[in-house]
């Protein structure tokens, strides 16, 4: 009622919400940052970044758990992701590409005054460069992570519709099918694709694993159709529809830019996607699990980093995710004693992707530790064969 919705807005409650609005909050100062021209986008990519790895590391780990009586107003800020992504990757393909559309920047000078031609112009080789990582890193967290939070629940057509139109930025609805019904019942396992193993290469698993996850997508959505009796090449196939979702997306950028457009709208899906498998590679990396046995807390790596933790929306609490795919992220449980990251999600995707070394050393510390304390004796004989298959000693005793 009005007097509960009042305290909401007047108490300390009001902060246990207003937390999760910092991911399209990000957006929205961004999108002025990058509006003031030359040398902004390089400017704010390397102060998000900033922010992200020493605000994981010196800001005090939230492990609270919480009780929530207004659920519409944790899912807004997922909600509010979809339209402003959008206008955030409208605004960057328009002016990385040189072929700008028209009527856009008619609409922007109209509306708000300003001149998007000559912002652009302003732009450095630089700034292009970290628009277009910004632009992919900004898909990467504010639409797939949060599509991912609302593909999985598949009984609700609204957060699916959103969900699935966050994942096609990136062009990845194989993600809404094979994640939901592959990755969940195959994780740690070696059939897996977005399970990373021991010292294997990075940029060799996020290729892989694209072509390994599509294929795998494939196969459930055309059992599923088999199943249900339904026309393969139809709308209800979940693929062909992501497709054309996409491709929708991308008929955009050409209105936007032109073939130029389109090909740099495609660079920042495929960074975007790419960030994705890391995330991937990073959650269960190293982990084993025998076939058939239960998924348990033990087979993700958890984190309770506050940054990682608001901008992932809790997906960085992934023994829980795991464990009960069905909670929402504000219901997750942040399990203190699972498997711990050695830092936050999101800087070791930074480590990832820019010190492979680093990131491989540093886990080899955790997976030692894994194997006692955690695998049981199955799994460590799992582990033991990894360990003699990759080059990396640090992961022997």
């Amino acid at each position: 009622n009005v007097f509960d919705l009042y305290f909401i807005l007047t108490s300390s409650q009001f902060m246990k919400y207003l937390k999760y609005y910092l991911s399209p909050l990000t957006v929205i100062v961004a999108l002025f940052f990058i509006l003031q021209g030359k040398h902004y986008p390089t400017a704010f990519l390397i102060g998000f970044s900033l922010f992200i790895i020493l605000g994981d590391y010196f800001i005090k780990e939230d492990s609270s758990e919480h009780d929530y009586k207004y659920p519409f107003f944790l899912n807004l800020p997922i909600y509010l992701n979809l339209p402003l992504l959008f206008i955030f990757i409208s605004v960057s393909i328009f002016a990385l590409s040189n072929e700008p559309s028209i009527l856009f920047s008619s609409l922007f000078s109209n509306t708000l005054n300003l001149n998007l031609v000559q912002i652009s112009d302003s732009f450095s080789s630089l700034d292009s460069i970290f628009l277009i990582f910004l632009s992919g890193l900004f898909i990467g967290i504010m639409g797939t992570v949060t599509g991912h939070e609302l593909v999985h629940r598949t009984k609700n057509k609204f957060d699916m519709f959103i969900g699935n139109w966050l994942l096609a930025f990136s062009w990845d609805c194989t993600f809404a099918v094979e994640h939901v019904y592959g990755h969940h019942k195959n994780v740690a396992t070696p059939i897996d694709p977005a399970t990373g193993r021991r010292g294997e290469n990075i940029y060799k698993f996020i290729i892989k694993a694209m072509f390994s996850e599509h294929k795998d997508a494939w196969i459930i959505e055309k059992n599923r159709l088999k199943i249900a009796k339904k026309n393969f090449i139809s709308f209800n196939n979940r693929m062909l529809i992501g497709y054309l979702r996409s491709t929708a997306i991308t008929l955009l950028a050409y209105l936007l830019g032109g073939i130029h457009g389109v090909l740099v709208y495609l660079l920042i899906a495929f960074i975007a996607k790419s960030l994705l498998e890391l995330i991937n590679f990073a959650e269960h990396y190293g982990l084993v699990r025998v076939e058939g046995q239960p998924v348990l807390p033990r087979h993700s790596w958890n984190s309770n980093a506050t940054i990682s933790s608001l901008y992932l929306f809790n997906v960085t609490r992934h023994s829980s995710h795991h464990e009960k795919s069905h909670l929402k992220y504000w219901e997750l449980k942040s399990y203190k004693d699972s498997p711990i990251m050695p830092q936050g999600y999101l800087t070791m995707i930074y480590l990832g992707i820019l010190a492979p070394f680093i990131f491989h050393r540093m886990m080899a510390k955790k997976l030692i530790e894994w194997d006692e304390k955690y695998a049981t004796a199955e799994e460590r004989l799992l582990a033991e064969a990894q360990n003699k298959k990759s080059k990396y000693l640090s992961f022997i005793k």
